[in-house]
């Protein structure tokens, strides 16, 4: 399967108007952003929980980002309510559930060679970051040499510009947004190649956005099985 895979042009996907396709989990749910492959994928995905579904345990060989954005996500280690976000390194295991269900924002095979770095961010966690023209907040959720990761909350009514040196990804959150010309709302997803800034105007009431400041692709990215 291969969903928005050049990564050379930039693409927005409204997600929230997509249809949900059902995984191999019972009650686990898909929208489908970015994807390459099978069912062992390199991809980018809204995955929504039933309450009291789960999915069998697995190890991430390829590496876990997830951002949780409604209800409560929960494994064996504890719970995630909305705004947690965490990142699992290649070789983690979990066995991933929701009690009341849940929705959450997954990236999948898009980790780096060497990059073991685990981190668990519960919902208003993360450095504060120096903040943007027409910015009320911001705060770093992960940041190395190679990416940047962070949420923003953004004014109504401002004109917002994100540099775009190194490749730039985002997920809209609340709020909603101008942007090429399009309306964006809640789980609108974009992603730009380097050399494409991000300039938006926000709605009257504002938005908050994830953002990720780095390659489309790593040139490192971990390989998929054959």
């Amino acid at each position: 399967m291969r969903i928005n895979e050049d990564l050379t042009k930039p693409v927005i996907v409204h997600a929230a108007r997509l249809d949900w396709l059902p995984s191999p989990a019972a009650g686990v749910d898909r929208r489908m952003l970015y994807r390459v492959g099978g069912e062992v994928a390199r991809a980018t995905s809204i995955v929504r929980y039933a309450p009291g579904s789960a999915f069998p345990r697995h190890v991430h060989a390829g590496g876990e980002e997830i951002l949780v954005l409604e209800g409560t996500f929960q494994d064996e280690h504890g719970d995630y309510p909305a705004g947690s976000y965490f990142r699992n390194p290649p070789g983690t295991a979990h066995v991933p559930a929701s009690e009341g269900g849940c929705t959450i924002f997954v990236r999948l095979w898009q980790f780096r060679e060497g990059d073991h770095v685990q981190i668990v961010r519960q919902p208003g966690e993360g450095e504060a970051a120096p903040l943007r023209e027409g910015a009320d907040a911001a705060r770093i959720l992960f940041e190395d040499e190679k990416e940047r990761v962070s949420i923003e909350d953004w004014r109504p009514g401002s004109a917002i510009t994100v540099e775009n040196s190194r490749g730039l990804e985002f997920l809209l959150l609340s709020g909603s947004l101008s942007f090429q010309g399009e309306k964006l709302q809640p789980q609108a997803w974009a992603r730009l190649p380097a050399g494409q800034p991000l300039e938006a105007t926000t709605g009257t009431e504002g938005a908050e956005i994830w953002i990720k400041e780095a390659p489309p692709q790593h040139t490192d990215v971990l390989p998929m099985p054959a």
